[in-house]
């Protein structure tokens, strides 16, 4: 498949030019997982692996492990990896995230992250190509599995970020808590002031008390069609 070579802040990124492809999604996930001591971290669902790549720069001295299902994507990661010389630190693992536990050991992790498929096989239009639809539908993972995958890596107290769909937001707290990941923060996204929330970022705890935070939302648009000051932040200089 063709590829494009791509930089956002200082990382290089390949990505297939008809396949599935990272979005603003990813910019603000990054910029969300904000924790002051990481050491060990794991993008599941990675994609071509621009978020754990992006975080082993916000973090120089951890260890990321980036988990992608679709072998097309997965061979991708492992360019990316080496393009932007993090060979020493980040590592690509092939495997399907419902079946973690056969090579990771658990309680491991301080931080995990995970853009996920978040609409239903029978809901939206699905993506053309099979690259596309399986990281935007569920058709290879549910939440509940990615949920269950993130409480068995993590330490006590170490935190889940994600993003998802605001329809299905109690659906994702009632997984997360079922695993015993609290959910402590939430960020609703918007594309500007008029536009109804299409995204929600959620920060869950292992382990932790029950209390969330509801933050200010976050508009990714001016009416001109620009990015927000706090976006354009968030790409940095090598947008």
């Amino acid at each position: 498949m063709e590829t494009t070579l791509d930089g956002i802040r200082d990382i290089k990124i390949y990505q297939n030019k008809a396949g599935y492809r990272f979005s603003v999604d990813a910019v603000l996930l990054y910029t969300f997982a904000n924790m002051r001591y990481v050491r060990n971290i794991a993008d599941l669902g990675t994609g071509s692996g621009i978020i754990g790549l992006l975080l082993a720069r916000k973090y120089p001295r951890a260890s990321v492990t980036l988990v992608e299902l679709q072998e097309s994507l997965y061979r991708l990661a492992v360019k990316n990896i080496a393009v932007n010389h993090l060979e020493d630190r980040v590592r690509a693992v092939l495997s399907d995230i419902r079946h973690l536990k056969e090579n990771f050991e658990p309680v491991t992790l301080d931080l995990v992250v995970s853009n996920p498929p978040y609409r239903k096989p029978a809901t939206g239009k699905l993506s053309a190509g099979q690259e596309r639809s399986i990281a935007r539908h569920e058709l290879a993972l549910k939440f509940v599995d990615l949920a269950e995958s993130a409480s068995y890596l993590l330490k006590a107290k170490g935190r889940f970020f994600m993003i998802y769909h605001p329809e299905r937001l109690l659906e994702a707290i009632d997984a997360l808590r079922l695993f015993r990941l609290e959910p402590k923060r939430i960020r609703f996204v918007h594309n500007d002031r008029g536009a109804e929330s299409k995204i929600v970022m959620i920060e869950a705890v292992k382990e932790a008390r029950p209390g969330v935070m509801i933050e200010n939302p976050l508009f990714i648009y001016n009416p001109d069609g620009t990015y927000t000051t706090e976006v354009s932040a968030m790409y940095g200089d090598g947008r």
